[in-house]
């Protein structure tokens, strides 16, 4: 072997050790390195997790959040207290009424008294303070406030809070119409206040967006959202001048009074109810609309009261396959049925009588029962109204002079009979409840056949007529064997009546799916609140 090729043969084997030994440096170097990540890693809770991070605040704005924006000022948190009423007087000889369980069917037309709300109620009982929550929307800049009659019925203090104002403020009643459940509160001492735009509900279409915003069991500025399911819902017959707009957005007890909006932001209803079985949201709420509320409002803050107009008759409900075959009995088409005839009223001064057909009014024809009443009662009361019927056969023409509702039938429109603050009868008692006339709708749904009567919507605690165990939805028959039909029976019995006196009522209770005859007796304390 040459030197050169000796060389050669050493120098290979010397770059191969070398070769070889940087080999297992970076081996040893990568499993040193693999072992000092997993020291790492073992102490982590989550291996391999990284961190969340929380980007810049961006403000992703859309129709209803601008919506909520723009109303929530306007919209205001109620608070009512009712303050114990001392009870004096008390016959303690009397038996003292027992609790009654309420029967699902006794007297709700079906159930559906138990499941339609009105959120309160009415306002509680009056042996203990308690406090009541609702909405409510301001209307005026002035400090009007537009909310549901029953937020504020009997309420002793009203406070209202605004948005993103911890004060509260005191709010006094301008007047109310229970006829729609209605009221116009007004407060003092707040400034720079916000009203909410008025849209019209006339143009609100079935499938249109709905927001209701309120103070659902006192969560303020609460917003929900949901659609127009219906127009023109009447919930209850006694309600003749309710009209609901039906919505899907949840609605709660406390969004009482709160508004109700179009997608432009505009007040279209008035969140008045809902219909459930367990006393919450169920897809079902109901708003008065708005047009029907501006009427009530422009009527209080003017007059601060509400005045409709009659003409004094009472008709067929015109949706009803009776009305309808009455119609064709007397070949006629289209017009409302005349029943009865308010003694004394406009209709009878007039000349009209019962069975007559109401086909037109001032020359425009009459198709509902609902277009004569929005069409007299919008009559000022005074002003004549030209009335077309159908009487054998032959048109005949009356000029009637419209009345007042609540004088006009003074039994149904009328004041309730129930203790008002600072109002006592003038035989200075009362038989602590309230009553309501039967229309024929409420007839019809109770099964009641025999004619006459009131019905019991109410009774006072520790009153009268708990003490005698009447119960509400008893029908009033007779007082002292005089009949009632009206408010002003039983305003003429309790005429002839003073404290210390028996007094006998007969009664119809619902039992068993059938109305029986009750009667019921005790005497009237001495004193009474």
């Amino acid at each position: 072997m040459s030197i050169f090729d000796k060389l050669r043969s050493e120098k290979l084997l010397s770059f191969t050790l070398i070769l070889f030994t940087l080999s297992i440096g970076i081996v040893i170097g990568t499993l040193i390195n693999s072992s000092v990540r997993a020291a790492k890693d073992s102490g982590n809770a989550a291996p391999g997790a990284k961190p969340l991070v929380i980007p810049n605040p961006v403000e992703l704005s859309n129709t209803f959040t601008e919506i909520a924006k723009m109303v929530q000022p306007s919209v205001v948190n109620i608070t009512t207290t009712y303050q114990p009423k001392p009870v004096q007087g008390r016959n303690r000889n009397r038996r003292q009424a027992l609790p009654q369980d309420q029967d699902e069917d006794q007297g709700n037309g079906g159930g559906m008294d138990e499941f339609f709300y009105r959120f309160f109620g009415g306002s509680p009982q009056a042996q203990q303070k308690s406090e009541g929550v609702g909405s409510g929307v301001v209307v005026g800049d002035a400090g009007y406030i537009l909310t549901n009659n029953h937020v504020v019925d009997k309420a002793d203090i009203i406070k209202v809070k605004f948005h993103d104002d911890p004060a509260e403020y005191d709010a006094k009643v301008v007047g109310v119409d229970t006829a729609t459940d209605l009221a116009v509160i007004h407060v003092t001492g707040k400034s720079n206040l916000t009203a909410a735009k008025i849209g019209n509900s006339d143009a609100v279409q079935v499938g249109e967006w709905a927001i209701a915003i309120g103070s659902p069991f006192t969560f303020q500025e609460t917003v929900t959202v949901g659609i127009i399911s219906a127009k023109g819902r009447d919930v209850d017959p006694a309600m003749q001048f309710q009209h609901f707009l039906q919505t899907d957005a949840a609605i709660n007890p406390g969004n009482s009074g709160g508004p109700l909006l179009n997608i432009r932001g505009e007040v279209v209803g008035i969140n008045t109810a809902i219909v459930t079985r367990s006393g919450g949201y169920q897809g079902i709420g109901f708003a008065l609309p708005i047009n029907t509320a501006v009427s009530v409002y422009n009527q209080i803050i003017k007059n601060g009261k509400v005045t409709r107009g009659s003409i004094g008759i009472s008709y067929t409900p015109s949706e009803t396959a009776q009305a309808r075959d009455l119609l064709r009995a007397n070949h006629v088409n289209e017009g409302v049925f005349v029943q009865s005839v308010a003694p004394d009223g406009p209709s009878d001064k007039a000349g009209i009588k019962a069975e007559d057909i109401i086909v037109a009014l001032n020359g425009k024809p009459i198709k509902n029962g609902d277009q004569l009443v929005s069409t007299v009662t919008a009559t000022p009361v005074g002003d004549p109204i030209d009335v077309s019927v159908i009487r054998d056969a032959k048109k005949m023409e009356f000029k009637v002079i419209v009345g007042d509702l609540t004088r006009v039938f003074p039994g149904r429109f009328g004041p309730a009979d129930n203790d008002q603050p600072g109002q006592q009868s003038e035989t200075a008692f009362s038989f602590g409840m309230s009553l309501q006339a039967l229309t024929e709708q409420r007839r019809e749904s109770l099964g009641l056949k025999e004619q006459g009567g009131m019905e019991v919507t109410e009774v006072d605690s520790n009153s009268f007529a708990e003490d005698i165990q009447i119960q509400p939805h008893d029908i009033l028959m007779a007082i002292n064997r005089k009949p009632v039909a009206s408010m002003e029976d039983v305003r003429r019995a309790k005429a002839t009546l003073k404290p210390g006196d028996a007094v006998a009522f007969r009664i119809l209770r619902r039992a068993d799916n059938a109305w029986t005859s009750v009667y019921l007796a005790g005497t009237l304390p001495a004193e009474q609140h």
